[in-house]
């Protein structure tokens, strides 16, 4: 599941976000291959044009990167890392209070943007392409599902595991589908009544 400054990483408050130049090359490439593929899909990635949409010599491309595979593996882990924040225990919050806003988090503006529906929606068709972006796919919905899964079980303490994670596997893909529906079409009240039900089914009192 991310956040988009370019059409990918989590935006920084302004004092925190970096400039062009102070950016580290490694992330400007990997920012630049994110918007490519949002943009182009991923017939549209090659060392050439990711160096050309970060402004780096294709040279220091191949200094970090040894080819479009591992090029395009490192963005999707990086994608995975972002997503991974979502779930992160929240400083100050208690446990319901970081599960809601968690929750609430998934349809922020910034991920209803069309060039991060779209780039979202490559992400997932990489899958079949190379067994790498699939287990890198992969990886980053489990990693995802298990930060949802304790913030679940923190918030519910009555909760057996199994439940707690079951609960996290239902509420991923209604909000998989959040993301997917608003590529389509944005019904900010549908959007809402999704997040609703998320919280329903993460709040429910345990089973008898």
């Amino acid at each position: 599941m991310g956040l988009p400054v370019s059409s990918a990483s989590i935006a920084p408050t302004a004092s925190e976000a970096p400039t062009v130049a102070q950016q580290p090359k490694e992330e400007k490439i990997l920012d630049a291959v994110l918007a490519v593929l949002a943009r182009s899909g991923i017939s549209g990635v090659s060392m050439r044009a990711v160096a050309r949409e970060a402004g780096v010599a294709l040279g220091l491309m191949n200094y970090y990167f040894t080819d479009k595979t591992s090029l395009i593996a490192a963005a999707l882990r990086r994608l995975g890392e972002q997503d991974a924040q979502l779930v992160e225990p929240q400083e100050g919050l208690g446990p319901r209070e970081q599960l809601v806003s968690s929750l609430h988090g998934v349809v922020d503006e910034e991920f209803l943007r069309g060039d991060y529906l779209a780039l979202r929606l490559q992400l997932w068709a990489l899958a079949p392409v190379d067994p790498s972006f699939a287990t890198v796919n992969q990886e980053a919905q489990e990693r995802y599902r298990d930060g949802l899964t304790q913030l679940v079980g923190r918030a519910s303490p009555g909760l057996e595991p199994a439940e707690a994670a079951r609960r996290a596997a239902d509420i991923l893909v209604i909000q998989n589908g959040l993301w997917l529906t608003s590529l389509l079409i944005v019904d900010r009240a549908a959007i809402k009544r999704g997040v609703l039900r998320c919280e329903e089914i993460a709040l429910a009192p345990p089973p008898l």
